[in-house]
């Protein structure tokens, strides 16, 4: 069975809940007289669903990040890049990604004031792994109207459900300040994410040398997550064929710790009938649908072709994956690591499973 295109997902239901308790008088709702949302900008990691992100394109600006394929540079939403990251790849040609330009971001912030808005929320992928979010911060000061910065300390649509939230919640007519609350809550989303290969991870420096060797050597396939803005071996499994259970058994224990109220996204990279499998296994797990969504083109030239990843928001958050989990969220979020990557922490132990 083909896996839904990204077109014909839905958002599960949980955007019309938002918008009736949204809508409430105390929220000031759009029937306002003088109601201007506020506008919200986001980049391409946080890999919002397409049809979702043009119906709301009147507030809403998503900021494409480019991917470098030896010497061509591709922009995502504009050219075609997942078939020429795919064929890049299977060549071995040189992949690299970097930050959009901070005059990207301005572009992206007078348009909005254009368009009416007097507040822009612009929120990105984690300062650790990318340097997007700095380029936001120095182009806030330059914008029309004031700009909040956040940094959502992860990727994915784990980034992406915050986004949704905010647009949504905005256009209802939320307050500033609760849709910073809103969009702050975004480190609370978590993905897991299985790769074939450590490689690309490691050529993108992403993980260090001796973390994919060892892995290479010993077949260990580990199940990695983001926590606090930093990619984390969450788990080993030794097998491949164990890999996408333990992925689906991960994502189905942490739905049922945060309750009903859960939403599931699948990530994909060229294995549409694997991804086509967990959203079957984890179609239970809420009581919203769960999106079938390929993964954007940024984090494929990092993860490789045949990366599956679940993306968990909502509901009632657990503690952060990985050791971290027994220790208070630092108040202060990370600033720009640098887009030639962080590595995977030593001192992150794992699990492993036979």
């Amino acid at each position: 069975m083909p896996v839904r295109p990204p077109w014909q997902t839905r958002t599960g239901g949980w955007v019309d809940k938002l918008r009736q308790r949204m809508d409430r008088p105390e929220h000031g709702g759009p029937g306002g007289r003088g109601f201007i949302p506020v506008g919200v900008v986001t980049d391409s990691a946080a890999a919002l669903p397409a049809d979702w992100a043009k119906a709301h394109g009147r507030y809403l600006r998503v900021v494409p990040m480019p991917v470098m394929i030896d010497h061509q540079i591709y922009s995502e939403g504009t050219d075609d890049v997942p078939h020429e990251l795919a064929l890049g790849l299977a060549m071995g040609k040189s992949v690299r990604t970097s930050r959009p330009a901070p005059g990207q971001m301005l572009r992206a912030y007078q348009e909005l004031a254009a368009a009416g808005v007097k507040r822009i929320i612009s929120i990105h992928l984690s300062g650790s792994l990318s340097g997007t979010v700095e380029a936001a911060r120095l182009a806030a000061p330059q914008s029309p109207v004031p700009v909040t910065v956040v940094d959502s300390l992860t990727v994915a649509l784990a980034e992406g459900f915050a986004v949704m939230d905010v647009v949504e919640a905005a256009g209802a007519g939320a307050g500033l300040e609760e849709l910073v609350d809103m969009a702050g809550r975004a480190a609370e989303n978590h993905v897991f994410f299985a790769v074939p290969s450590l490689e690309q991870l490691r050529r993108g420096g992403r993980i260090g040398t001796m973390a994919s060797v060892l892995g290479t050597l010993l077949n260990v396939k580990p199940i990695l997550s983001v926590c606090d803005g930093h990619v984390i071996a969450h788990e080993k499994v030794r097998t491949q064929s164990r890999t996408l259970a333990r992925l689906v058994a991960i994502a189905r224990e942490e739905a049922a710790a945060r309750g009903p109220e859960v939403r599931l996204a699948v990530h994909y990279f060229g294995n549409d009938a694997a991804a086509e499998e967990i959203v079957q296994e984890l179609a239970g797990a809420s009581r919203f649908e769960v999106l079938a969504v390929p993964v954007p083109a940024v984090l494929g030239a990092h993860t490789g072709a045949g990366v599956l990843a679940v993306a968990i928001g909502g509901g009632t958050a657990p503690r952060p994956p990985g050791p971290d989990a027994a220790k208070p969220r630092r108040e202060q979020r990370p600033k720009h690591g640098g887009d030639s990557g962080t590595a995977l922490r030593p001192e992150v132990p794992a699990a492993t499973q036979e």
